[in-house]
């Protein structure tokens, strides 16, 4: 294949034909749109005579503008010529965990490829670190509006826990996020002992005409922190830099190096790594929280991005205004309890057994 200004090949009688695959992974921020243009532009000026391309794509994300969705929204809505759409994907309301109703659904998306391993593909559905989102775009081929969103309500309600309330003196993780204007400024604890989630602090721009100049009140956020290990035995608090590092280094200082780690959100394979482990942890209980309006908006806000280390959570597109700060407020602190156990802080109180 030439690539551009390039054409070592014959002249105006040379053929080419371009293969793109996984076209749903190919956006602006990894150079495929930029790719695909230039391929497409070396076809297009040799498709008289014969010149093709090819794109093959699992269902793309509707956040991501891809290639996929771009050909998709080209064929499908703007019915723009030279284009054959050809897609196969599961129809009707799905129930995930109904183990007959996926059955048929996979049936219904793979048609009549005999090869597949259908079994292995339900079983990969059913588990429950499997998101909704991978399940319905990668094994049933299916585009829908919510197919990306990373919690689903019923699994994240089931957490909820009013019976046995946080108390000062609990030891707790933290998780920090913070913003200056925009996004929002959040700090979430974690309770060793159980996984459950409360909030320390959130600090959410208006959006209101009268107030266009709004900040994070930064001194209430110092003193959200403060009075957190005032009140409680923080053990470990993880908290994302950007905007905030002077602040953290200082923190670090006050309350222990020990205690305080910067953890930047921005490394992929690291923060994949911890949103599986807290998705996980809803879908199957093994984490709790309050009832809190506030987290539980931010954290049914987050969509899933997928990326090649796994998926990130994200808002539903760059200018929303449902914010998500306290989901990652919320990974951050259930990653620092995860590391504070490991580490051997989790004090276990040992009832005394006196025999006659």
């Amino acid at each position: 294949m030439s690539g551009p200004g390039r054409n070592p090949s014959a002249g105006a009688g040379a053929r080419r034909f371009v293969v793109c695959d996984e076209v749903h992974h190919w956006v602006d921020s990894n150079q495929g749109t930029y790719v695909w243009e230039t391929l497409d532009r070396n076809v297009q000026k040799t498709a008289g005579a014969g010149s093709r391309l090819l794109e093959t794509t699992n269902a793309f994300n509707p956040n991501e503008n891809s290639i996929a969705q771009r050909t998709y929204e080209a064929a499908m809505e703007a019915r723009a010529k030279g284009i054959l759409y050809d897609c196969r994907e599961a129809v009707g309301e799905i129930d995930l965990k109904d183990e007959a109703a996926v059955r048929d659904a996979v049936i219904d998306a793979y048609g009549e490829s005999h090869w597949v391993d259908v079994d292995g593909i339900v079983a990969a559905i059913l588990d429950p670190r499997t998101s909704a989102a991978v399940a319905f775009r990668f094994y049933l081929n299916r585009i829908q509006e919510n197919a990306d969103g990373w919690l689903v309500k019923d699994e994240w309600d089931a957490c909820l826990d009013t019976d046995d309330p946080i108390r000062p003196g609990d030891q707790i993780s933290v998780g920090f996020d913070g913003s200056l204007r925009g996004d929002s400024t959040g700090i979430i604890g974690c309770r060793l002992r159980d996984g459950k989630l409360f909030l320390l602090g959130l600090w959410e721009n208006p959006r209101d005409p009268k107030q266009p100049d709004w900040e994070v009140d930064v001194l209430a956020v110092e003193a959200a922190v403060k009075r957190a290990f005032e009140t409680y035995r923080v053990e470990w608090m993880y908290a994302d830099p950007p905007y905030w590092q002077e602040a953290i280094g200082r923190w670090a200082i006050t309350y222990g190096d020990d205690r305080v780690f910067e953890y930047w959100t921005n490394k992929p394979m690291r923060m994949c790594e911890a949103t599986e482990r807290f998705h996980s942890a809803v879908v199957v209980g093994d984490l709790k929280h309050e009832d809190n309006p506030d987290l539980t908006r931010h954290c049914l806000n987050a969509v899933t991005r997928e990326v090649p280390q796994g998926l990130l959570i994200t808002k539903d597109s760059p200018r929303s205004k449902r914010k998500i700060d306290l989901a990652v407020c919320a990974i951050l602190a259930f990653e620092a309890r995860a590391d504070a156990i490991a580490d051997g802080r989790l004090a276990i109180r040992r009832r005394r057994v006196i025999g006659f």
